[in-house]
C-alpha cells in the first residue's frame, strides 16, 4: 500500500481509528532519534564554539557573496 493509498483512506476512518494512527507515528518518529553519542555531543560543541568565534552571515550576505563570485570574469 502506498502513502497515497493511505492517506485517501484515512477520511474513513472513525476518530478514534485516527487517534490510534497518530500515537502510532508519533511512537516510530520517537524510536528515529538520533542517539547522543560522544562524538555527537562534541561536534555539537564544535559548531557552537565556531558560531561564538567565526563570522556569520545572513542569507543575504551569503547569496550577494555567492553573486560576486559567480560574476567574476576567469
Amino acid at each position: 500500500m502506498s502513502a497515497t493509498d493511505i492517506l485517501d483512506e484515512l477520511p474513513k476512518l472513525t476518530p478514534t481509528e485516527l487517534q490510534r494512527i497518530h500515537e502510532r507515528i508519533l511512537e516510530l518518529e520517537e524510536s528515529q532519534e538520533v542517539e547522543e553519542t560522544p562524538e555527537l555531543l562534541a561536534a555539537i560543541d564544535e559548531g557552537l564554539r565556531s558560531l561564538e568565534n567565526e563570522p556569520t552571515y545572513t542569507p543575504d550576505e551569503v547569496r550577494a557573496r555567492i553573486a560576486q563570485w559567480t560574476s567574476k570574469s576567469s
